[in-house]
């Protein structure tokens, strides 16, 4: 189950792994090259509403699973057909498949984590599949430049063709994930057999109708999962150019160190999430990390410190606001329209990834790497200014600690409790006091004077009978 995204992660950041190498081999320029980014997210602004529909309702878990698995493989085979064949137009179209399977693989992940585990350790597992993904996403920045070398070295040439060979072995993991997902799907079956247990449901109902009902706190959070995001995935798709650029490194430390944020995230998620649920506090944890992050960012701007201090930084912020943001939802969300809720963060997360992706290329090409870090910075102020600030005033509970929302939980499925015996008792009092026919009147007299009712009397009229316990 962990590594039924290993390929999907490992693959999504190919580009960023050899960004020089797909810029010089392809002859394009930055904003053409983020566009690889963009079209992986196009996809993703629908399907984030329609993946667990089709997971629920039309392929099952198990064939779904397996079929985005494929989706997954075509696209990177089309990837790197398309350097292969130095046509980039190719290499855009691989990127868009592969997108249409790599998050809804992510639903079909979870989903499996919930059937398998639900009610017993199943944090655990969602931090051990949080954690080997962010493994796959390590290894790639660190691999892929290697292979590209080696693959060099062999062919004794260079160009596109090099290029796609090594974009053909990096989707061999992508094979891997396909043969797990083989194997799940058998051991989910044998276990239906076995336990007689039902296929796994993703729980999330999605209404599109539900968005006018939405909150101004909920807004403000997807504003903020927007704006932090924007400014941390462009970022590491461009590093490894920036880091050779400006400090100098050669091509196996920039990768090694735009890896940092994924590496350190992998360990500190699990345990930066069971920190927040043990005190609560969301909003000064989702505002810790935004400093933390805008300080990284004006680092990596205006100073030439060693730049493993700012992107150290930016991974232990990254893992923070990932475990503080996202449970949020549920704290201003009914249960009814979580599915829509998580679904729309989704969409607006990709669509903002999609045109941010392909902005931070422009203003690359045209302004350079400073004015693309005041930028990053900007949103960061942003949010901490006129993003977190209203929230804290509106958002409720959402800065409660965990014991004093537990005791608001609790108070509040008390009084629920109490307003259904109320209802209950007002509907039995009201049932009491409706009219009642002269056949219901009847039979109620000739009970109390112990008559015997004939048998289908008592079976269908018992509702009007005053005393059921005279009829034996």
């Amino acid at each position: 189950m962990c590594f039924l995204g290993f390929g999907s992660y490992f693959c999504y950041d190919n580009p960023a792994a050899l960004q020089t190498q797909v810029q010089g081999d392809m002859k394009v320029d930055t904003t053409t090259f983020m566009a690889l980014y963009a079209w992986y997210s196009w996809p993703n602004v629908i399907l984030c509403f329609f993946g667990g529909f089709l997971i629920d309702r039309v392929f099952g878990i198990r064939w779904g699973t397996i079929i985005f698995s494929i989706f997954v493989c075509i696209g990177q085979v089309i990837f790197a057909l398309g350097a292969l064949f130095n046509a980039f137009w190719l290499m855009e179209l691989g990127r868009f498949v592969f997108g249409i399977g790599g998050e809804s693989l992510a639903v079909a992940q979870n989903t499996y984590a919930v059937s398998w585990f639900k009610g017993k350790e199943l944090n655990l597992v969602f931090g051990l599949q949080l954690s080997m993904a962010r493994i796959g996403s390590t290894v790639n920045m660190n691999v892929m430049g290697l292979i590209y070398s080696r693959v060099q070295e062999m062919l004794r040439s260079t160009g596109y063709t090099t290029l796609g060979v090594t974009l053909m072995i990096g989707g061999v993991t992508c094979i891997f994930s396909l043969i797990c997902a083989l194997v799940l799907a058998y051991l989910d079956r044998r276990a239906e057999k076995i336990l007689c247990k039902e296929q796994g449901k993703t729980g999330e109902v999605i209404k599109l109708t539900d968005v006018k009902d939405f909150s101004l706190s909920l807004w403000l959070i997807f504003i903020i999962c927007v704006c932090y995001y924007v400014a941390v995935f462009p970022f590491i798709g461009l590093g490894k150019v920036f880091f050779i650029e400006k400090f100098k490194f050669s091509s196996k430390e920039a990768s090694a160190i735009n890896s940092i944020v994924y590496i350190i995230s992998a360990p500190m998620s699990p345990a930066f999430g069971f920190l927040v649920d043990k005190l609560g506090r969301n909003i000064t944890w989702v505002l810790c990390a935004v400093v933390t992050t805008l300080a990284s960012c004006i680092m990596l701007a205006f100073t030439f410190w060693n730049p493993w201090i700012a992107m150290c930084l930016m991974g232990v912020a990254y893992s923070l606001l990932a475990c503080a943001l996202w449970p949020m939802v549920a704290f201003v969300v009914p249960d009814h329209q979580l599915g829509t809720a998580y679904g729309f963060m989704q969409s607006i997360q990709n669509l903002g990834l999609a045109i941010i992706a392909i902005a931070a290329g422009m203003i690359l090409d045209s302004r350079g790497y400073l004015f693309l870090e005041v930028f990053f910075s900007a949103c960061m102020c942003y949010m901490g200014q006129v993003i977190l600030k209203p929230l804290s005033v509106t958002g409720g509970d959402l800065n409660l600690s965990s014991r004093k929302r537990e005791k608001l939980q609790k108070l509040a499925a008390a009084e629920a409790e109490n307003q259904e015996k109320l209802r209950c008792q007002n509907e039995d009092d009201l049932a009491k006091l409706q009219p009642q026919n002269e056949f219901s009147l009847r039979n109620r007299y000739l009970s109390r004077l112990g008559a015997q009712l004939p048998g289908n009397y008592a079976a269908c009229h018992l509702s009007a009978l005053a005393h059921k316990s005279v009829l034996k």
